[in-house]
């Protein structure tokens, strides 16, 4: 691995997490909810692995791709719809993947600064924080409606990185989407993609610097190993 830290020092000060798929297997609670929507909109249910493989570019983006966009109002009542049901089923299904809880404890340890960016509404995102008892772990969240933009759009990282004053070249974007991968290179960031998220395949088609399969070996990758 190249940019070895220096003996005793981190490579790594600050890393961001995505939330979806990275963090949280939301997919369960996401794909019951859409699946809600479909139903009272006379469409046919789809299976998580399709609807996992939409997750990652906001809820608009989720339903017109369920839906196949073409109808403008249906789409907006599709994502209604979609926001309030979501809204009331966020932790129904979901939890940390095996193994976040004790890397978020290595990082805390190791005295590194977490984070998340998301595309998902901040609201839910904290509440989904809040209701898991991990938010208390994270120094700043930034979901899809904080700033003008969102990913791939670098200023939530950007913003991210001044909560705590950490430059480009130690802050560590870990994700499992393209979205994540541009999302660094956009920022002046390093990205690490995980492989047990929602869109794997994607993830590495953009040409990932490196890629984990177990939250543990992110340890080895913030100290530089």
């Amino acid at each position: 691995m190249t940019g070895v830290a220096p003996p005793g020092r981190l490579r790594f000060e600050h890393v961001a997490f995505d939330l979806d798929g990275t963090l949280v297997d939301t997919g369960d609670d996401i794909a019951a909810s859409l699946n809600h929507v479909l139903r009272a909109l006379g469409r046919p249910a789809l299976l998580l692995a399709q609807v996992t493989g939409y997750v990652g570019e906001g809820a608009r983006r989720l339903v017109e791709q369920a839906l196949g966009a073409g109808d403008a109002a249906l789409v907006e009542r599709g994502v209604a719809l979609f926001m309030t049901r979501y809204g009331e089923h966020l932790l129904d299904a979901s939890g940390p993947y095996p193994g976040v809880v004790a890397l978020l404890d290595g990082l805390a340890t190791r005295g590194v600064a977490c984070s998340v960016l998301t595309n998902k509404p901040e609201a839910m995102s904290r509440a989904i924080l809040e209701g898991l008892g991990l938010a208390a772990r994270f120094v700043g969240v930034v979901g899809g409606d904080s700033l003008p933009t969102r990913k791939p759009d670098p200023a939530g990282l950007h913003r991210l990185r001044a909560l705590t004053s950490t430059p480009p070249e130690r802050t560590l974007l870990v994700g499992d989407s393209a979205i994540d991968v541009r999302t660094a290179r956009a920022a002046g960031a390093a990205f690490c993609g995980v492989a047990w998220g929602f869109a794997p395949d994607g993830m590495r088609a953009a040409g990932p610097e490196r890629v984990i399969d177990h939250p543990a070996e992110l340890l080895a990758v913030v100290e530089g190993c």
